[in-house]
């Protein structure tokens, strides 16, 4: 039987929705082809786990999983739901009636529970423009994924509550966030402000001037002298985010891995802080 599931491969910070064909006939192997890389191919140890322990098996026929297009390259983790659901559903496990209405991701535990994915919003925002109903994902992204309107989001902690959702034995609770209510009531809520900063006039005066003027500033003196602790307040007198810089600051963080669970949208203007030693010397 063959069955098809649905996934995205991230480049950027746009998505390309990936068609995962799942074959299962008559014989024996596991073939993954469609230019995957390493964490990719190593999915069948996973799923094979994660299914066992909740009651299912991966089937011992020939199944053949086309990831198209075959021509970008799949990286990542976060195809292990998919490709598990679309097994489960190619082997008459579970049913497949609905599971093309749907993107599926997810990094699979070896128990079955999800762990958290990285570009989720980009995902998000390419299910809706393809007509999607809803997107399937690990609970600890999905606030970050219900900023899309016209999407039904699902977060899920394990496998075995999917499994249950397309076999009409759970109903599960979409995750709502009200993206401008968010973004209103939280705009320009930073922790420290420029309004901290004591003495430090003549930098005070540079920094604002840099500020106004959307100048680089460099800043030179010994550790110590509060060269950080201005640089981290500059983001407090620049005019906040608008909606649309929000969402394009919060698809670069969602690419990068660096929203938290409880984080729907980016609200304040992001500040950074290498340090001196992240790019070595060139002689």
């Amino acid at each position: 039987m063959l069955v098809k599931t649905y996934g995205s491969a991230v480049q950027g910070i746009n998505a390309t929705t990936i068609t995962i064909e799942v074959s299962v006939s008559q014989g024996i192997n596991f073939y993954l082809v469609g230019l995957p890389d390493s964490a990719v191919k190593e999915s069948q140890q996973r799923i094979d786990s994660a299914l066992r322990t909740n009651g299912y098996k991966v089937p011992g026929k020939k199944i053949v999983i086309n990831m198209a297009p075959a021509d970008i390259r799949k990286e990542g983790s976060a195809y292990d739901l998919p490709l598990a659901i679309g097994i489960l559903a190619a082997s008459e496990q579970i049913q497949s009636d609905e599971i093309h209405k749907y993107m599926i991701m997810g990094e699979l535990s070896l128990d079955g529970g999800l762990q958290k994915i990285k570009g989720v919003l980009p995902i998000a925002i390419q299910a809706r423009k393809e007509g999607f109903k809803g997107f399937i994902l690990p609970k600890e992204n999905a606030k970050e994924a219900a900023v899309v309107d016209d999407l039904e989001i699902y977060g899920v902690e394990n496998i075995k509550e999917v499994i249950g959702f397309f076999n009409d034995e759970i109903t599960l609770e979409k995750t709502i966030v009200d993206t401008r209510d968010e973004f209103f009531t939280n705009v320009n809520n930073y922790e420290a402000d420029f309004s901290d900063v004591r003495g430090q006039e003549n930098v005070k005066r540079a920094l604002e001037i840099a500020a106004a003027g959307g100048h680089n500033i460099v800043m030179i003196g010994p550790p110590g002298a509060g060269k950080t602790m201005l640089a981290k307040r500059i983001p407090t007198i620049i005019p906040p985010l608008t909606l649309h810089e929000a969402l394009e600051t919060t698809k670069i963080h969602s690419v990068a891995g660096k929203i938290d669970g409880d984080t729907s949208l980016m609200t304040k203007r992001p500040y950074r802080s290498p340090h001196h030693t992240i790019s070595d010397i060139v002689v």
